[in-house]
């Protein structure tokens, strides 16, 4: 089955600095086969049966010093957030929060003018100003919602179900 972990936080702002070729040489060593990364910020794709989500955790913080959720999602399900896309044509202030469990609800959350629609364990998230100096953060999702967060633009999200198809 194929795979994408998406792994939260990781060379981003020169900080937590995991190098993408040593990061896919310890999927394999756990196990994972046909790995490729897709840029630098922790995008993993992998053929596995069922990954061990923790056990790559484990490994990646024991690796590299580098407490990262990982967040994890088949093909399948990669494709359907793609089709899934409820904000119209225009897609450029889109990014996708994964989440990594069943969400709280979060209808209270007033953070005009961005939008935001939970569908089963994935948010859309729609920025018209942009993303920089918006109230909707990844941090703010993860108190409200109760679960781990890793947000993804549009154009990644595309992107990795391109390379997984």
């Amino acid at each position: 089955m194929s795979w994408v972990a998406l792994l939260r936080g990781i060379n981003v702002g020169g900080r937590n600095i995991v190098p993408m070729a040593e990061l896919r040489r310890l999927f394999e060593e756990c196990g994972c086969t046909e790995v490729s990364s897709y840029i630098a910020s922790g995008n993993v794709l992998f053929t596995a049966g069922e990954p061990d989500r923790a056990g790559l955790e484990q490994a990646v913080e024991s690796t590299f010093g580098v407490s990262s959720p990982i967040v994890l999602r088949t093909s399948e399900e990669l494709a359907r957030i793609v089709a899934s896309h409820p904000f119209g044509a225009d897609t450029s202030q889109t990014y996708v929060a994964f989440l990594g469990g069943t969400p709280g609800a979060a209808d209270s959350l007033d953070v005009g003018p961005d939008r935001f629609e939970v569908v089963g364990v994935d948010v859309y998230l729609q920025y018209p100003n942009g993303v920089h100096g918006s109230k909707l953060t990844g941090a703010l999702l993860e108190r409200r919602l109760g679960v781990t967060a890793t947000i993804r633009n549009w154009r990644t999200v595309t992107r990795l179900a391109e390379l997984m198809s």
